[in-house]
């Protein structure tokens, strides 16, 4: 007597936070009837949270660095190197942008963070030849040391145009790194800084920026020129590397792809992390809105979600109920200050100091460990 299974498959379509927590867990168990895909641009994910500090001079890049291959291996999955450029929800395909596409029965969404560049494009012009974009934050990783050695021949002029917790963390490392006689100065876009912390927060954040002389100008940015932003007041603010911060965008492939959507563009997900229209599709991070609870998109998030994307996939895959998941009402926020310093909040609870940078270090590089064979966090 024989039996065979019918194969059945997962894409996993981007390598965020949630997926790498995905992907380390199918290695420890997977099911003996399931393909796995893995769809990514980039061999690795290059770890947002500790960017500031790879620009402040405390990591090197690889210190940064979750390499897919291993967790890629470990499961037994397939890794295709592409972006999405749209869906086919009637063959259940991924169309991608080397021309081929890839089949699926489930399929998880985690991209990470776009900044769209036609939408961009239109908001500020000159963006595109003039801006420094930090997404992809591979590339923008790349971009940095270019920066790094203009600063070695002279005194330069940071601008960096969005004052959310990137933008912020930015501005800090670069006003700790860049040598004698350069300026940093954060445009705001009209709100003051740290508008969405708690007012023990924002007030330590403010002070930082005072301690590395940075200057914040509450502007909107209405374009770029060579060496220069241009602001809605009608200044012209010349600088030597603009670097472009603002908030996080729905990939534009998302539009046309028949998948339920918020107001924004995101995908509309429920309390499973699933579409709210589409059983077999799931998302997590900044590529989705949980409809049922709103809230603000930042990697805390989307690592606290790996773990229920996990069990839910696990579940749907097996025909059995789906658990919700609640996003707790508060979440620990930690700005590096440039220098081995940094501020957070636990709820209105605020606090600062080497010690909390300390505290960050630890729970950075413990994240890059555990997902990363062979490697053991350890003291910077």
């Amino acid at each position: 007597m024989t039996s065979s299974l019918t194969i059945k498959n997962l894409v996993l379509l981007g390598a965020g936070h949630a997926h790498v927590h995905v992907l380390h867990g199918l290695a420890q168990r997977r099911p003996a009837d399931l393909n796995i895909t893995v769809i990514a641009p980039y061999p690795r994910q290059l770890y947002s949270g500790m960017v500031p500090g790879f620009m402040a001079g405390h990591y090197t890049l690889d210190d940064c660095v979750i390499p897919l291959q291993p967790l890629i291996d470990a499961c037994g999955a397939r890794y295709v190197n592409a972006s999405a450029i749209g869906l086919d929800l009637e063959r259940n395909r991924v169309l991608l942008n080397d021309g081929h596409s890839v089949a699926w029965d489930w399929l998880s969404v985690n991209t990470g963070p776009v900044l769209d560049r036609d939408v961009i494009e239109r908001q500020m012009p000159g963006a595109r030849a003039n801006a420094l974009f930090v997404r992809p934050i591979e590339a923008f990783g790349k971009l940095w040391p270019e920066v790094r050695a203009l600063a070695a021949t002279r005194p330069i002029h940071v601008a960096v145009v969005g004052a959310g917790a990137a933008g912020l963390e930015l501005a800090m490392a670069a006003a700790h790194v860049l040598p004698e006689g350069s300026r940093v100065t954060v445009v705001t876009g009209g709100p003051p800084v740290a508008a969405n912390y708690p007012p023990g927060l924002r007030q330590r954040v403010q002070r930082a920026l005072r301690r590395l002389n940075i200057t914040v100008l509450p502007d909107v940015c209405t374009g770029f020129g060579p060496g220069e932003v241009r602001l809605a007041s009608g200044a012209r603010l010349a600088c030597d590397a603009p670097l472009l911060a603002v908030g996080a965008q729905a990939p534009g492939w998302l539009q046309d792809s028949g998948l339920a959507l918020d107001e924004a563009g995101f995908m509309a997900v429920n309390s499973f992390q699933q579409s709210t229209h589409h059983a077999q599709v799931f998302a997590a991070g900044d590529v989705a809105s949980r409809v049922d609870a709103p809230h603000p998109r930042s990697g805390v998030y989307a690592v606290r979600a790996g773990p229920s994307l996990l069990e839910n996939l696990r579940a749907s895959m097996a025909g059995e109920s789906l658990k919700a998941y609640h996003p707790a009402p508060r979440s620990l926020n930690l700005l590096a200050c440039g220098d081995r310093y940094a501020v957070g909040a636990w709820g209105n609870f605020s606090f600062e100091g080497r010690w909390v940078w300390r505290w960050k270090d630890r729970i950075d590089r413990a994240f890059i460990a555990q997902y990363t064979p062979g490697l053991r966090p350890r003291p910077d």
